[in-house]
């Protein structure tokens, strides 16, 4: 333990000593995202002026994952970070923000209203055929069990974009043209995606529930009409009771396909998925190729529901 902290210690120390050399002006600007979509973002952005640092590395999760030393050291030479509210945040953006005081703090999510975190309820409802039908719930709120998946619609990833061009343009004021063109072209690029989205969701018809192991996309289900139904429970998987619930409830409603999130353990999805013949399919929230990704869940859920 001892060691740690002295490891920490050395860590803490080179972070606030690089911090007091600036970067030359030929060098790409340094800047830091919490997620690998968020890296996407800034790509389209900032092209090729950016060194993009991302925190939370492909597979770990949002909501648990501590930076190694060599991240913090790297976090020293970092213009700006670009935040966006997962729970990583919560914990350590404080501390970064103190380790290199000359970094501009970004929030990307400003302005965006945040939706509760989606859950079904427990026992839930018993229709007129004695079936149980578990309900999936959510609301506008303020409160620290917001959903913060806000990343996964793309209109509200365009008032994202907006705050993204903001923070470059207070760093670096001189390639303000170079962003501003880049920032026009990648709106766009949004437009177009969401009018695809749009398309398929036309087809969709009545059925337009999809269930999800974790309800990370309730944000991409307001923004399509959409509806998820989550096996979880407030983060944490159903009781046995809850998962014959869910069961039955799938069976019912004739659920051809459950999504799964590699970041989180599937055993539940497959005992569910084997009760009722259906198949798992990976709706990643954290993938690196952000357009194709949404793409391609919006066409499985298209599929689910014909």
């Amino acid at each position: 333990m001892n060691m740690a902290k002295c490891l920490m210690g050395l860590v803490l120390f080179f972070v606030w000593w690089m911090s007091a050399f600036p970067v030359c002006a030929d060098e790409r600007l340094k800047v830091t995202v919490s997620i690998v979509p968020q890296r996407y973002f800034l790509e389209k952005i900032g092209g090729d002026r950016l060194d993009i640092t991302v925190m939370i590395p492909p597979g770990s999760s949002p909501h648990s994952y501590e930076p190694r030393p060599q991240q913090m050291v790297d976090l020293s030479s970092s213009k700006a970070y670009f935040a966006i509210g997962v729970p990583f945040e919560e914990v350590w953006l404080t501390k970064f923000a103190a380790m290199n005081q000359q970094m501009l703090v970004v929030h990307t999510q400003a302005g965006i209203e945040r939706l509760a975190m989606q859950a079904h309820t427990e026992p839930g409802e018993v229709d007129e055929e004695h079936t149980v039908v578990p309900h999936a719930h959510t609301s506008r709120t303020g409160c620290s069990g917001d959903d913060p998946h806000i990343w996964l619609s793309p209109p509200l990833v365009m008032l994202q974009a907006r705050n993204i061009l903001t923070g470059l343009l207070r760093v670096d004021p001189d390639h303000r043209a170079v962003y501003d063109s880049n920032y026009r072209d990648f709106i766009m690029q949004l437009v177009k995606l969401d009018q695809k989205i749009r398309n398929l969701m036309q087809d969709v018809g009545r059925q337009r529930k999809f269930m999800i192991f974790h309800p990370a996309w309730g944000y991409f289900a307001e923004a399509y009409g959409l509806e998820q139904i989550p096996v979880e429970i407030e983060g944490k998987e159903p009781k046995a009771k809850g998962l014959r619930q869910l069961i039955a409830f799938a069976r019912k409603s004739g659920v051809k396909t459950l999504f799964v999130q590699p970041q989180f353990s599937s055993r539940t999805a497959q005992t569910i998925a084997a009760e009722i013949g259906c198949r798992i399919v990976s709706a990643d929230p954290l993938a690196s190729d952000w357009q194709e990704n949404l793409l391609k869940v919006a066409g499985e859920i298209a599929a689910e529901a014909k």
